[in-house]
């Protein structure tokens, strides 16, 4: 049975818009996995970071995979656009996170569902409203209001066999 989870995609490094795209594709082609949607591209500054301005996304997928073999998937697509992990918040090439996997919630040592800084970032809310507006409440919009984001009018989407 299909869950729907929720990906968050980000780039602040190289062809961020082109990474982006690959990933998607990337996702598409998973095993037992659909793009349901694909929010608009936003661009944002760096949370307690430094770097270039990310361009991110959100992409719900329904999914047959569990949330580890999704996880090791990610991980998968990551490292094949280089991703590297040289310290926490690193500017990256590619950057994949799980944020919500039906409505489960998970803590092991390698992922934790719903994930647990999206609250805390506009680059995820933002995106994730837009797709998926009964999984934002306006009280967590309001808490993120100050970081710079904005819309571009770029779209990541469609790729082929899937819908917008």
């Amino acid at each position: 049975m299909a869950v729907a989870a929720f990906i968050g995609l980000g780039a602040n490094l190289g062809d961020r818009g082109a990474a982006l795209q690959q990933a998607l594709a990337s996702l598409a082609a998973l095993p037992q996995t659909q793009v349901r949607q694909v929010s608009s591209l936003y661009r944002s500054a760096p949370v307690d970071a430094d770097g270039p301005d990310y361009l991110n996304a959100v992409a719900e997928l329904a999914t047959g995979l569990s949330p580890t073999a999704l996880l090791q998937a990610l991980q998968a697509i990551e490292a094949a656009a280089g991703r590297e992990r040289l310290y926490r918040n690193a500017p990256r090439t590619l950057d994949l996170d799980i944020l919500l996997y039906g409505d489960e919630s998970i803590a092991t040592p390698t992922l934790a569902v719903p994930h647990p800084r999206m609250g805390e970032r506009a680059f995820v809310l933002l995106p994730l409203s837009e797709i998926a507006p009964v999984r934002v409440t306006p009280g967590q919009l309001a808490a993120v209001a100050d970081q710079r984001i904005e819309r571009t009018d770029t779209l990541l989407w469609p790729v082929a066999g899937a819908s917008r």
